[in-house]
């Protein structure tokens, strides 16, 4: 389980920012949230924000650290991190980018994080916690790495770490056992969607309508977001290996008896928000039934509202969501303020000042002009389209636009 993620100095993101799935102490909406370990965690979290406010840059950030963790051991020691600090000040244009994860494996929380720029590892740590007191397991200063007693896995590979790879990432190379479950917790539970590929990401849903164990979960979610289909069918170009898809409809007489079927092309016939949930249906029963942290950006996108709705309570579901997954997205779609049912602690914002930093916040500390926090009972969706959390874009006056425009000659 993800319990917080942290990202400084990259893209837009130039002072820390948090993005905490840990509940706070407010009592609303109790099946949102989960216990796991000494922590009640929160099973979804939503992030609005005007274009170019950094809600997927927030998504971006977290795929880039898996990416630099789940690769770093790969690398020669000519490749580069692939890292892009804040370049719009001279303070950090030349600094290194931060990431670190708060993360729940077997109980165990691991507070993991590094600072790099493209060229080395300037700084690396991680911690574990069981009870109340943190344990330090490895500190590194760019060549310089300390293990305690508690890390024995790491002794010795010090002087194999180049200055561009992670030590975590190399240790799970010779088979440590807590960096293989860090490792493992990156390459196995988070699913990160984003600028979906048709083609690519259908894959995973004829899979699962292959197996006999998960066919049947497959259907019922997809069932769940009624699409208009019956069934549907996987055909296979012998040839090429391609995968074809079709759906079934029923075909009424005039008088409204169902009398035939037919079966329509998924990608030629159906509409593109019917093609998105197929692709995102494989993911999210994966999701729902294996412990995942899945982060999508746009989920609204080609979406009618109610699909985004049904598919956030289905995460948000205790019937639906058994193994306690996390869900974290990004969306415009101002509906789900109403009824989404979301608590103030699963809403974020995302919002530049004049310098072009993202800032990040939830709705649960917001303070407004007075200091005052936002109660359970305002309506959230009518205050954001107003403003008053911020994180909304600035547009300017429409009226004198048009009428500059229509009196104007060339």
């Amino acid at each position: 389980m993800l319990i917080e993620f942290t990202v400084g100095n990259h893209l837009s993101f130039k002072d820390k920012k948090t993005l905490s799935l840990e509940a706070s102490s407010i009592k609303e909406f109790e099946d949102n949230t989960f216990n796991a370990g000494n922590y009640n965690l929160l099973k979804s979290a939503v992030i609005y924000g005007a274009n170019s406010s950094g809600k997927s840059n927030l998504i971006k950030s977290f795929a880039t650290m898996r990416s630099i963790v789940q690769e770093s051991a790969k690398m020669s020691s000519k490749d580069k991190i692939e890292v892009k600090p804040f370049l719009l000040n001279t303070e950090t244009e030349n600094m290194p980018s931060y990431f670190e994860i708060l993360i729940l494996i077997d109980n165990i929380r691991y507070r993991y994080g590094f600072e790099a720029d493209e060229n080395i590892v300037h700084t690396e740590w991680l911690f574990k916690r069981k009870l109340k007191s943190e344990t330090l397991l490895f500190i590194r200063d760019k060549e310089k790495i300390e293990i305690t007693k508690e890390f024995q896995e790491g002794k010795g590979i010090e002087e194999r770490t180049r200055d561009n790879a992670l030590f975590l990432s190399v240790v799970d190379q010779w088979n440590g056992d807590i960096a293989k479950k860090i490792i493992g917790w990156f390459s196995g539970a988070v699913d990160i969607l984003s600028g979906l590929s048709h083609d690519d990401n259908k894959l995973l849903t004829i899979a699962l309508n292959k197996s006999s164990n998960l066919k049947g979960y497959l259907n019922n979610i997809i069932n769940q977001l009624d699409l208009g289909f019956k069934e549907f069918k996987v055909d296979r170009d012998n040839k090429e290996n391609l995968a074809s898809v079709f759906t079934n409809h029923n075909k009424y007489d005039s008088i409204g008896n169902v009398i035939d079927s037919r079966w329509f092309d998924l990608s030629a016939e159906e509409s593109s928000g019917t093609n998105k949930i197929f692709d995102l249906a494989g993911h999210i029963s994966i999701g729902l039934l294996f412990n995942k942290v899945i982060f999508i950006d746009e989920l609204d996108a080609k979406l009618h509202p109610l699909l985004t709705l049904g598919i956030v309570k289905l995460f948000n579901s205790p019937e639906y969501n058994v193994s306690n997954s996390q869900l974290i997205f990004a969306t415009h779609d101002t509906n789900l303020l109403t009824y989404g049912e979301f608590r103030r602690d699963q809403i974020y914002f995302t919002e530049k000042n004049q310098f072009e930093e993202t800032d990040l916040y939830s709705l649960v500390e917001f303070k407004d002009t007075n200091g005052i926090k936002t109660r359970n009972d305002r309506s959230f969706e009518k205050d954001y389209i107003k403003g008053r959390y911020g994180a909304i874009p600035f547009i300017g006056d429409f009226s004198n636009l048009l009428s500059n425009d229509a009196g104007s000659e060339d």
